[in-house]
């Protein structure tokens, strides 16, 4: 896994979700601390793509350890799901 650290896990998510909506050729809401996912413009394909895509570039997939049903709501949801596995990663 590559040496990341908060502030940078941040904008790699955010980078993912410009380049997958630009990828698919979606139009993205602007990416705020309160963007409700499912108003974001982007589809179920869009986001899993970055989660394999982040996956490759963070070495972490924190939704395996989720407990069932448990889905981020916000962006900044999905970024405190993101920091908090590459946290317990390089512990």
């Amino acid at each position: 896994m590559q040496s990341v650290v908060q502030g940078s896990v941040r904008e790699l998510v955010a980078e993912q979700f410009r380049s997958t909506a630009f990828d698919q050729e979606r139009e993205m809401q602007p990416l705020t601390d309160n963007l409700v996912l499912l108003d974001s413009g982007l589809d179920s394909l869009c986001f899993a793509i970055i989660v394999a895509q982040l996956e490759d570039d963070l070495g972490v997939d924190p939704f395996s350890d989720l407990d069932d049903g448990f889905f981020p709501v916000t962006f900044a949801d999905f970024v405190k799901l993101y920091e908090a596995a590459v946290e317990k990663a390089a512990a």
